[in-house]
Parts: structure tokens; sequence; C-alpha cells
């Protein structure tokens, strides 16, 4: 399609974006034109405005009438343009200066044009020329100007195109005016080659319309390479300038950028990545003599650990320890040793221990094999020391201790180490050959056994240790006996337990002997131990872990404390088989209740890609997580700010003790944690649909009853398995659930046990913090009594809220007005198009006195019977009566439906509800949502605010007159 366009001469393109196709000025000789008729355009020379020499055309047949008078330039070959620009620079005689004119004078010509793929002769057909444009002159000249040699001359631009042959001709037409074309310009323009972000772009051409931008892509300089997935591009607009540059190139490895091109790093000098910014000097200990280096070698007798990144220092093993010395005990040895006094340059000196049992020649000497033990361990010892145990007795024995470093087994130097040669004396005693199960009840087990084969000594006790099979931490218990026989009380019925025993006399303890595995008997059913539950029983539980250490033999146990009352019995207690929630503030150390409840992750594993927020800690972003052996996954990642203190760390941390504890489809799931970093983090899966509240604004109106309490259905699901747990939440509202792709609701935000002062909805301040009023159960607001009931009420205003699609809880009353409100019994209408059942369900879960709401077990057997039956939606509702709250309009002083659109501010809809009938407040009352859109009020915001009026005036009716307005 042929367009043209106006542009006065300042809009005109600059000389550097312009490739000129045709410049009559530029030529001296003959422009040769055609002309038609012949005694129309006459080409002279002439002066410009700068009184430089040029070739003109010029007419004025005035005097004449019916002028059609053609002028055509030579085939113009137009190249990659599209898009091509004429400037016209032209004189015009003034009509009125000209004193007898004959015929019609005119103040204009005709531009015109003629695409072609070649020349096409010296004939003018008129009908195979575009009209581009009628000329017409700012300003026109008289004789005395010409007198005077004032030119006038008037510039102006047009645009043709898009052009689609090889050329074209440009034609000028006159009909009847006194004109002189001074000079025709012919250009296009290009965005001339450019290099940009190290990425060469070439000469492209504008394109065809004037918005529009061709894309380039760009082509690294020499020794670059594009940065992973954001490849260079800039954009050419219609006038010539490159704009928008996307992504970039990199000097690639060995090379750092100067101006616009990639230079080598000189010797001595290195860059091991792209993603480097400028090369480096070699590291301490290292060479290299050549440019362009990505890396630098170590120097004799220096090296690189496989895991070292280039610019680490080249290192050295460490030298021998030092100060070794011993302490024997029978045929228990323990060494001890000071650090080496070189470590090689590295942080990562262990030590390993090197056992000889040798005869009496030094060449007798043989290595000790694996019935010798070693604690902690033999290799990778952090620590300088190690007890080494079950050495035979009376035997001479050397003992070598190593420090090794990342680069030890890289160096081929002579091993250095630390030496001694010890004697042993009296042994332990050996095993116990063989445990037998003598008698097994329902709670006790007895065993019997011989003594060892090589007592060694008179043992004066035994030690027999226990734990459950199944059991995976296993937390052993210890039962000691003077005799050869023990019975083991205590223990659970129908059980598999794991025994073993050991010798002790004055030399210590002998290694245990091999597994018994014993299942106590099933109790008889009936009994009062296992069918006594305890309800509102105040018994107190306090239970840890303990370690008893016993001739250098650490053991872990785990230990209760029970208080009871007077009339219950330790046995008649059952406990039950859930997993009870631990509050993290109990732990002294916040750090042993973040690694016991959650998973410390290398910092290596988690990818960064954006930030998507900002908490009350530091940025919010997310991320993948790729674990070794498994997918990577999507992630959202809580990052700790720089700065922090340590109260704000364990904050930070304390999230994620509590999220750590919890396993459920229906809550946030916690990855685990990095601690042992910077930043510290928090990592937990990534909920693309973000927070529900968000979702259900960005989503209004667009999804199903059924889907809106299947959402519901999930919430209450998470919180049914918290409220078991034992935990309560506190803080649940809709911004603190979050919605994943397949709109599963999970529920999340569990550092909110405590409030954050500066929470926008905590703003009703009671002893103990703030508290978000609009969410929060009365006894919660006046009393700080936070239970699962508690957070059932909580859980009505999040129902309130989705069946709303998150509309904010009593608009926009002040949180003062809420709690009067509340107190005098008013509770939040149904919003629009809420089914009376499930309104009913939020009315009962906000109940003044807690015990009448329902629990958590029972609303999710209420939401599934609705997921079930659908028709249980409408259940009618029940009689609960509503007060208005407070500074709402009391709708019985209201005179006529005019006043009262006017106390709501919505007075425009005036004359739509007198058009359709509705003349007073009591047929107002009736209306639904239907009937308010039928009057032609399409803004969902203004439908909404009206509704809920409605829903109030509902209730005052119901309340102050008890009228039969149906609600």
């Amino acid at each position: 399609m042929h367009g043209c366009c106006l542009l006065g001469a300042a809009a005109a393109a600059q000389n550097s974006r312009e490739v000129i196709l045709l410049d009559s000025k530029a030529q001296q000789t003959e422009l040769e034109w055609i002309s038609s008729p012949s005694t129309g355009w006459e080409e002279i020379s002439g002066l410009d405005e700068n009184y430089t020499p040029i070739r003109t055309y010029q007419v004025c047949q005035v005097m004449e009438s019916n002028q059609n008078n053609w002028l055509r330039t030579n085939w113009i070959e137009k190249g990659d343009a599209q898009r091509i620009f004429v400037e016209l620079k032209f004189t015009l005689r003034d009509c009125n200066s000209l004193p007898g004119v004959v015929g019609t004078c005119k103040e204009t010509f005709n531009l015109y044009y003629q695409e072609t793929d070649a020349e096409v002769g010296r004939n003018i057909r008129e009908s195979q020329y575009v009209k581009i444009d009628t000329i017409a002159a700012d300003e026109s000249f008289t004789q005395g100007d010409l007198g005077e040699r004032k030119m006038k001359l008037n510039t102006e631009l047009r645009i043709i195109g898009p052009l689609s042959r090889r050329g074209f001709y440009l034609a000028f037409q006159d009909v009847g005016a006194c004109i002189a074309l001074v000079s025709v310009k012919v250009y296009y323009k290009k965005c001339w080659s450019i290099i940009e972000n190290l990425a060469t772009f070439p000469d492209t051409v504008t394109g065809s319309e004037f918005s529009s931008l061709v894309e380039v892509e760009g082509t690294c300089v020499s020794d670059a390479e594009e940065e992973a997935d954001n490849s260079p591009k800039m954009h050419c607009s219609a006038e010539g300038e490159w704009l928008v540059p996307i992504g970039k190139c990199i000097c690639k490895a060995g090379f750092h950028q100067k101006g616009d091109a990639c230079e080598p790093c000189g010797r001595g000098f290195y860059k091991s990545s792209s993603q480097d910014l400028q090369c480096s000097r070699c590291p301490a200990h290292s060479y290299n003599d050549r440019e362009g280096s990505w890396r630098c070698d170590c120097e004799d007798g220096y090296y690189r650990a496989l895991s070292d990144p280039p610019a680490v220092t080249c290192t050295r093993p460490p030298s021998a320890p030092q100060n070794l010395v011993y302490n024997i005990n029978q045929t228990t040895v323990s060494l001890e040793w000071s650090s080496p006094a070189d470590n090689g340059g590295r942080n990562d000196v262990t030590y390993r221990i090197m056992c000889r049992r040798c005869g009496w020649e030094p060449e007798e000497c043989l290595p000790c094999g694996g019935n010798v033990g070693y604690l902690p361990a033999q290799s990778g010892l952090v620590d300088a020391y190690v007890t080494i145990t079950d050495l035979l007795a009376h035997a001479n024995y050397t003992f070598e201790v190593e420090a090794v470093n990342g680069v030890s087994d890289l160096s081929r130097t002579q091993r250095l180490f630390a030496s001694v040669s010890i004697a042993t004396s009296q042994a332990a005693p050996s095993q116990v050959s063989e445990l037998i199960k003598e008698k097994v009840q329902q709670r006790s087990v007895q065993l019997s056994w011989q003594e060892p084969e090589q007592p060694n000594g008179v043992i004066t006790e035994y030690e027999i240790k226990y734990y459950e099979k199944d059991q995976k931490d296993r937390i052993y218990s210890t039962v000691k006996s003077k005799s050869t026989s023990a019975t083991v009380n205590n223990l659970k019925p129908s059980t598999a337990y794991v025994f073993q025993i050991r010798a002790f006399t004055a030399a210590g303890y002998g290694t245990f002997g091999p597994r018994l595995e014993v299942t106590t008997k099933e109790e008889p059913s009936g009994t009062a131990s296992t069918a006594l539950q305890l309800t509102g029983c105040p018994v107190v539980l306090h239970c840890g872990y303990s370690k008893a250490d016993q001739e250098g033999d650490e053991e872990l146990y785990f230990q209760c404390e029970f208080h009871l009352p007077s009339r219950l019995r330790f046995s008649d207690i059952k406990f039950p088989g859930t997993k009870t929630y631990i509050d993290p503030e109990t732990y002294e150390d916040p750090n042993r209740a973040v690694h016991q409840f959650a998973k410390e992750l290398d910092a290596s594993c988690i990818k960064i890609e954006r930030v998507i927020g900002a908490g009350e800690f530091g940025e919010v972003c997310s991320g993948r997580l790729k674990l070794p052996g498994k997918r990577d996954v999507p992630v959202a990642i809580k990052t700790l700010k720089v700065g922090y203190t340590e109260k704000q760390r364990r904050d930070f941390l304390c999230e994620a003790s509590i999220m750590g504890q919890f396993d459920h489809p229906n809550v946030v799931h916690l990855e685990g944690v990095v601690t042992r970093g910077k930043p510290v983090m928090i990592v937990i899966e990534y909920m693309e649909n973000g927070s529900l509240d968000a979702f259900l604004r960005k989503h209004d109106g667009q999804f199903t009853v059924i889907q809106l309490v299947g959402m519901l259905r999930g919430i209450a699901a998470g919180m049914r398995y918290l409220s078991d747990m034992g935990y309560v939440h506190r803080d649940l509202a809709a911004r603190n659930i979050l919605v994943n792709s397949n709109l599963v609701c999970k529920v999340s935000d569990f550092g909110l046990s405590r409030v954050i002062d500066d929470d926008p909805e905590a703003v009703y301040t009671t002893t103990g913090g703030k508290i978000p009023v609009r969410w929060t159960a009365t006894e919660a607001i006046q009393y700080r009594k936070f239970t699962s009931s508690s957070d059932v009420w909580s859980y009505g205003i999040v129902m309130w809220e989705v069946m709303s699609y998150g509309e904010r809880p009593y608009w926009d009353m002040s949180n003062q007005d809420v709690i009067k409100a509340i107190e005098e019994g008013y509770r939040l209408p149904a919003p629009m198009d809420c089914p009376p059942g499930l309104h009913q369900l939020m009315l009962d879960c906000w109940q003044k006195d807690r015990a009448d709401r329902p629990k958590f077990d029972q609303i999710v057997g209420i939401l599934d019977k609705m997921i079930r039956n659908p028709n249980t939606l409408k259940t009618p509702l029940g009689t609960c009566t509503r007060l208005p709250p407070p500074n709402t309009p009391d709708f019985a002083t209201f005179r006529s439906v005019g006043d009262w659109l006017e106390a709501i501010k919505m007075e425009r809809y005036n004359d739509n509800f007198t058009a359709t009938g509705y003349s007073s407040l009591e047929s107002v009352a009736r209306m639904t949502i239907e009937d308010v859109m039928s009057l032609g009020i399409t803004l969902v915001g203004h439908q909404k605010k009206i509704m809920s009026s409605i829903q109030t005036m509902r209730a005052q009716m119901l309340h102050l007159h008890g009228t039969g307005v149906q609600v």
C-alpha cells in the first residue's frame, strides 16, 4: 500500500543517517530531465540561497489558460530502501503580484511518482503516475522581492513508500503557477554499523513504516561470546537511530574489554571466566608465560586441588603434626598432638592415623587390620585427638599421625608425620558370645548369658543395650547387671527390640556381642493401658537427648520427665501416634532447633534467578534447587539482608524451624536452609500464582463456586493438619495462603506466630504485640487467647475473602469500628453470589463462644459434602441476626432511594433506579446482583458497593423492624 506523510523541515533526518539517491544541487552539468510539453518546464542555471551556482527548473505560463506542464526526473534506483524521503526547495510567485493574468493563476503544483524495475523511455504517460501530494508554498514572492533579491525559499519534505520495484521516477505537474524548483533531494535513511556491548551491528535500512523498528542480531567482536541466554540485539528506528539494546557480548576467558574490543590478558595475568570483568595477576606461587591465559600454572612443589578455582593461591602439603603425646589404658590408647607449624597455605587441614602392630624387631611391623577401632574416626579428623580401641593386650604398636590437606594426594614429595611406639598392658574382656532370651512378656524380656571366654580379669558388671528395631534414630537405653541374667522392663507390647551385651573389668569395657532380636507379646484387648485416652488431663511431658560417657564409650540416650496428676499412673498413658509441634523458642540455642528440623543445603545447589518481592528480613527471590542425583526444582528463596543482628538472624530462621516440622500437601513445604554461608537463606517450594488474595483479585469472577469451595477445602485440610500437631497459626488470612499452578492452596507465613511490627494490618495493639484485627477472634483481641478455635474464626474471614474475590473484610471501616461492631453482634454479610450454605458456615466460625465454633476436621467434612453434593450449598440461612456496623447509614432515616444513593456516594445512578421502578427502599432491599446489573451499572466495584449496602440494609430491616424481607 502506497502512502505519504507530511513533515516540516525541522523534522528532517540528520545527514549522517541519510543515503542520497538524487541531489540536483550537487550536479553542475545539465540535469536533462524530461519536460512535457517542451514549452513548459525549462532548465536554467541559477544561484541558491547561498549564491552557489545550481541547475534549476522553472515554469511560469500564467498568461495562458488550461496549463498541464509535466517534468520527470531520470530513473532513480532505490537499492534496499522501502521508505523514500523527497525534499523540495522552490520559490513561487504571488498571483496577486502578476498584472494582466489571462488564465487562472495557481500557487501550488503536484508531486507524483512511478515505480518501475527499469527505465521506461522518455514518454510521460500521466495515467501511470501516483500522486504524492499537492505542494503549496508557505511564502510567495512579488516582483519587488526579486528586485531586492529577497528570495523567499520554501522547503517541503514528503515520504513515499513502501516501495517494491527496483526504482522509480519523480514527476512534477504545473497547472498554472509561476514556480522555480531550486533543488530536489531524494534519499532514504539507514542505521550505520555500530559496535555496542561488544557486538557489531551492520548497516541496516530503516523499516517501511513511520513507527517500525527493525530488530537486528549483533555479532560478537573477536574473542567475545554471547552472554548466557542474552544474545545481543538492537532496533533500528524509522529515523535511522539505534534504539533498545538488548543483551550483550562479553570477553572470553583469557581476554578483557578495552573500548569496543577484547584484548588478551598479558603475561603474568589471567581471566578464568567470561563473567569476570578484568584480568587478574597470577595468585601467589603460580605463573604463566603466554598471553590470553584463563589460569596460571603452579610453581614446582605447589599444587591446586581439583575443587580449587583458578583464583586460589597454589599451596603445599602441610608439615608434620607437632608435640604428639599419648595416654594408654590397658588396650585403649589416646593420642593428642598440636597443629603443624606450616599448614601449606590452606585451611582444610585434617589428620589421619596409621596403625602398625610390631614384633620385637622393627622390620616385623604389619598393618593393624580392621579389628581396631578409632574414635571418632581413623581419617578426616578435624580435631587433634583420637582414641584407639580394641588393641591386643601385651603387644607393641606404632602409630603415625599425618596432617593432610586438599593437595596432599597430589604431592610427589615424601610424607611427613609424627609417630609414637606403645606397648599395651592388660586387655578388656572379650565378647559375650551368646545372649539367650529366657522369658518374653508384653512389657518385659528376661535374658541370660555365659561369661566371656577371655575375661582378662574379674568381671564386675554387665551392660545390656537395647532399642526398638524399627526406630530410625537408634536411640539406645541400657540396663546393668552384676550377674549373668537380667530383666528389661517398661517395653512396648507387640514391638521388636534388639539387645546386645558387654562385660566390664578393671581394664574397662569389652566390645558388644552379637545382636539378639526379640518381639514382645501382644497385650490383651480391653486393658486400661490401651483403652485410656487422655483428654484435658494436665499431663506435662519434657523429653530430650542426653549423652553418657562410660570409659570413653559415648552413648546417646532419650530421656523423658513426666508430671502426672496424683490420680493417674504412668502405665495408664497411651501416647498418640501423631507428630507434635515443638516451639523453637524453647531451645536455648536457636541453631540447634533449625538444624534439628530443617535440612542444611549447599549454597552451590541454589541458583537465584530474579527478585519477586521483599520480606521483613530481606529480598524474596525465585530460582532453582538442584540436589545431587535429583532433578532441579523451582523454589522461592527468602534471604537475610546484609548487616543483620543476631536477633534478626534468630527470628528469620525461626520460621524454618517451624516449617521444617510440617509435611502436608496443603502446607508450604520447606526444602531447607543455608546457614553456613552468605546470604543466609530459607528455601521453600515455589508457588507460581502467589498469594491468594492478589490471585483472586486478578481473576475476579472467573471461577465456579465448586472451584472456590475446592480452594477452601485445601486450606481447611492444611489447618486441620496444623491443629492436630498442636500448632496455632495466629495470622491466617488470604494474604498468607499461596497458590500453585494447579490452584492448590497452601498455608504459609509461619513467622507470624510473632506479629511483625510494620504489618499494615497489625494496627490494634494489646499487651504482647500487635494483632491483625479484621481476621482475629474476639477473645484473641481482648485477652490474647490464641487457640485452634481462634484460627477457625480467622478461617471464616478467609472464606469471606475467597467468595468475595479478595475484597477487604469490613471494607473501609476503621479497626476500632470493626471491634465495636463485632462486640455488638455484627457479622459480615454474604458476598455476592455466595451460596447460603457457605455463609452459614462462616457464621458458625464467628460464634462468640469459641466452644461453639466447628473444628477444622468438621469443616473439612462439611466442605467435602458440598463438593460431592452441590445442592447442600443452597441450605437456607439460620436465624442469625446481624446488627449493622457503626458509622453505617441508618436506612430508617432515609426518605427516598435518592437519599440512600447519596449517602453511599452512588447518586450518579439515581435515574437508573427511578427509570426501572425502584422507588422505595423496600423494593431495593429485595434486589439481587442480576437486578443491579440490569440497571446498566457495569463497573464491578460499583456493583459490589451497592450490593454490600443492600445486604446491610436487609440486616437493619430484620433487626429494627422484623419485616418479612427475604435476605
